[in-house]
């Protein structure tokens, strides 16, 4: 008797929920529709301001970044940075359209003032330049180790080197390892100069790096 009866109140449940349910959406039938528009207005707003704002200024700054990019491939690169009046340079294009830019915007500007020797203002827009691409964010960190080496902040410098060093096993490590190496000597730590020499003998001998890395080697060793 009670089994049968089970089926019963299971019906009688759901007719009070979905009884329920109806006199929710009668008591609330203007705020729901208000909610409704409100919703369909900030999805239209989201689109219409991605579509006729967001989109035009990403392309605006794509133009201005080639101009840019050719001044800096030209080595130009007070006008890659500047401007000349005509095109904007990588700080403007950076100030008025953010991220916009893209993100080598930062890279750019930061390798600009390293050329034109503004080490602060190259650390400044470097370290703000992120990326998941390890090759280029090592070679931003070596530019920074560079800005550092050339501010005589050597313990700086050798950091950011040898941060680009472990980031990704590839012949630019060899590079970063030598700088990572002449910095130390500057500390005088010759030991630690040593290992990273070494260091390019065992793993790099096949770049640049490692073709001379024995004379250093051997300069450090005889002074022992």
């Amino acid at each position: 008797m009670a089994q049968n009866k089970q089926p019963e109140v299971q019906q009688e449940q759901v007719a009070t929920t979905v009884s329920g349910v109806e006199d929710f959406f009668k008591k609330n039938q203007k705020w729901i529709e208000w909610a409704l528009i409100a919703l369909v207005v900030i999805i239209f707003g989201i689109f219409a301001y991605n579509r006729w704002v967001v989109t035009p200024a990403r392309q605006e700054a794509q133009e201005q970044m080639y101009q840019a990019e050719q001044n800096f491939r030209n080595k130009d690169f007070e006008t890659a940075l500047n401007g000349d009046g005509n095109v904007l340079g990588f700080k403007d294009i950076i100030d008025n359209y953010g991220s916009r830019a893209g993100k080598s915007a930062k890279l750019y500007a930061g390798l600009c003032n390293l050329q034109l020797g503004n080490y602060e203002e190259a650390i400044s827009y470097l370290k703000g330049y992120k990326t998941k691409d390890k090759i280029m964010l090592g070679r931003a960190w070596c530019a920074m180790g560079d800005a550092y080496s050339n501010l005589q902040d050597y313990t700086n410098a050798l950091n950011w080197y040898k941060k680009a060093a472990a980031l990704e096993d590839n012949a630019y490590a060899a590079e970063y390892l030598f700088k990572a190496g002449l910095v130390s000597e500057e500390l005088g730590d010759k030991d630690g100069a040593l290992k990273l020499y070494k260091e390019i003998e065992t793993k790099y001998p096949q770049t640049v790096e490692g073709y001379d890395i024995q004379k250093y080697i051997s300069r450090i060793e005889n002074q022992k």
